[in-house]
């Protein structure tokens, strides 16, 4: 129970990263009704997530897998 439990929360605080910075679309582009800003604030496009980085995750916990299976056979 305490395995799933980690692995849980292990998930929840990788995921949670996306969501938290998160920018959506044309959230600070609005200026509220005809004000004109003193400055330039419009940002330059947001980058594409890559599909790549599925990739790199799973490589990631085939790499954490091999580790913990190693480690286990030492103990």
């Amino acid at each position: 129970m305490k395995k799933i439990f980690k692995l849980y929360l292990l998930g929840f605080f990788l995921l949670s990263d996306f969501i938290v910075f998160a920018q959506g679309p044309n959230d600070e582009t609005d200026t509220g009704g005809g004000e004109i800003p003193l400055e330039d604030t419009s940002d330059p496009q947001p980058a594409s997530v890559d599909s790549k980085l599925i990739y790199l995750l799973i490589i990631g916990v085939l790499f954490a897998v091999y580790t913990m299976q190693k480690r286990s056979r030492k103990a």
